[in-house]
């Protein structure tokens, strides 16, 4: 019976595992360069070199992508307190998930598994803005 909880316990890490190397490597393929800036800021900016913007279409365009992020904060106001609360559940299993996997492995690993999981939060950060805390966004899913 242990000898089949522990090839379960190892299919899931391989899994998870797998599951990560994918998830990083179709971002980079779909996202490009690491060197590209992320976020509604370099969207715009991008949108304005692509397009030939004038000044005038692009302070247009601006206001109304303002506009638009205005209209759909609104929307997602009274569904806040639950938004917040099923992220602070996910943190919780994202963190309980991370303490058993590190239970699985030797000092050194654990050490690189920490570090893996600092860099995605960071880079999950860079993409929502800067803004760790969510800000006026939905949140999402922690990284793992």
């Amino acid at each position: 019976m242990d000898r089949t909880k522990g090839y379960a316990l190892m299919f899931l890490l391989g899994a998870f595992i797998a599951g990560g190397a994918l998830g990083f490597s179709a971002d980079r393929a779909i996202r490009g360069s690491r060197g590209r800036e992320h976020g509604p800021h370099a969207y715009r900016q991008r949108m304005a070199e692509e397009l030939k913007l004038t000044p005038q279409q692009q302070a247009s365009v601006d206001s109304l992508i303002e506009q638009k992020h205005r209209q759909i904060m609104a929307l997602y106001k009274p569904l806040r307190p639950q938004l917040d609360s099923t992220a602070v559940l996910a943190r919780v299993v994202s963190d309980s998930t991370h303490a058993q996997i590190k239970r699985l492995l030797n000092p050194e690993q654990q050490v690189k598994l920490d570090k893996m999981r600092a860099a995605a939060r960071k880079e999950l950060a860079e993409r929502r803005g800067g803004d760790t805390s969510g800000g006026d966004r939905p949140p999402g899913p922690p990284p793992f």
